[in-house]
């Protein structure tokens, strides 16, 4: 099942390619994965261990990763000499060595623009619920601490007419600053590069040069960059003492772009009026000191969590591996930084 060079330089590759999965997928995506695939599926639905991914990389033409596995160099050096992708199962690649595995000729995939929406709406459903203390409302009602409406009770703020400052104004963010437009709130945002100006009229949204500026004039920080070395622990104390007290963070993006201790300190301390939180530095375990906090909403990473996410997921795995078995360009292709893709490629 070795691939090899042709007499013409294109690379033959198996018919049938062993492709190994890291975690159970849906049902329709696995049966059609069986079809077209030698297909190495997992009934445990349980990240693997170290050890068991580069069992499992050892062993196969294709690799099918999650966000869960961390495909780390050693990971891909125990990747055999057939193995020539890595088909990432998710938009983000933060957890695979892709400057790794390009050295070795590997081709790297994600599954970008199928999670957009999703992710979206869920950030909105954030914004809107934080303010307006949603889910510490439910927690009270249930523990019996209702007893009737009153003039001062659960009191919130309004969103229409805040400013909302999105970090990061990718597919994701640009989806969530055409929500926060209908919902009346006034769009703000940093990114390494200003978008169009085309793209700026049509969401009504403000560029700021630097974070901090940004920071300092939003009610509400709605994060949507990559994690990156760059963006690691990019909030953290000194930048969330920019932001005003009455102000409230939204996080769908990678938990390790919060310094989850300088967040929960502020929160506790009243600098920060709250928080909604999808993903966490070390999932699945949020900081210790966010769980016993009224004002913080905790959601499990749910961010891109729908039936139809998932499956539209599946089939850009789908359609990554066939290009890549026919000797074809892979659509969702990812490079490390700097690389430039060859026409021979």
């Amino acid at each position: 099942m070795s691939s090899k060079q042709t007499d013409a330089g294109a690379v033959s590759r198996p018919v049938r390619p062993r492709v190994c999965l890291t975690r159970k997928l849906p049902d329709a995506v696995e049966a059609r994965m069986s079809e077209l695939f030698d297909a190495v599926l997992r009934d445990d639905d349980t990240p693997m261990s170290q050890a068991e991914l580069i069992a499992a990389i050892a062993d196969c033409d294709v690799f099918v990763p999650t966000v869960t596995d961390d495909i780390g160099a050693d990971v891909i050096a125990a990747a055999p000499d057939r193995l020539s992708l890595i088909a990432n199962f998710g938009a983000g690649t933060d957890h695979v060595d892709v400057a790794a595995a390009h050295a070795r000729g590997i081709t790297v995939t994600n599954t970008p623009g199928v999670l957009t929406e999703d992710t979206a709406d869920l950030a909105m459903a954030l914004i809107l619920a934080v303010p307006r203390r949603l889910v510490e409302g439910d927690r009270r009602l249930r523990a019996g601490q209702f007893d009737g409406w009153g003039p001062t009770h659960m009191l919130g703020h309004r969103v229409r007419g805040k400013r909302l400052g999105i970090l990061g104004m990718g597919r994701i963010g640009s989806a969530v600053a055409r929500r926060a437009h209908a919902f009346g709130l006034s769009v703000h945002y940093h990114n390494r590069t200003r978008v169009p100006e085309t793209m700026e009229r049509a969401l009504d949204a403000n560029w700021h040069d630097t974070l901090e500026d940004m920071l300092a004039e939003i009610d509400i920080l709605s994060i949507n960059a990559p994690l990156t070395p760059s963006t690691r622990h990019l909030i953290d104390g000194r930048t969330l003492a920019l932001m005003k007290p009455d102000s409230y963070l939204v996080n769908t993006s990678r938990g390790g772009i919060v310094d989850e201790a300088a967040l929960a300190d502020a929160l506790a301390q009243g600098r920060l009026a709250g928080a909604g939180l999808d993903v966490y530095a070390d999932e699945p375990r949020p900081h210790p000191d966010l769980l016993g906090l009224e004002n913080v909403i905790l959601a499990p990473h749910i961010g891109s969590a729908t039936h139809e996410s998932r499956r539209e997921m599946g089939e850009k795995v789908l359609i990554n591996i066939r290009a890549h078995m026919d000797n074809h360009a892979c659509p969702d292709r990812v490079l490390p930084p700097g690389a430039r893709l060859s026409l021979a490629s």
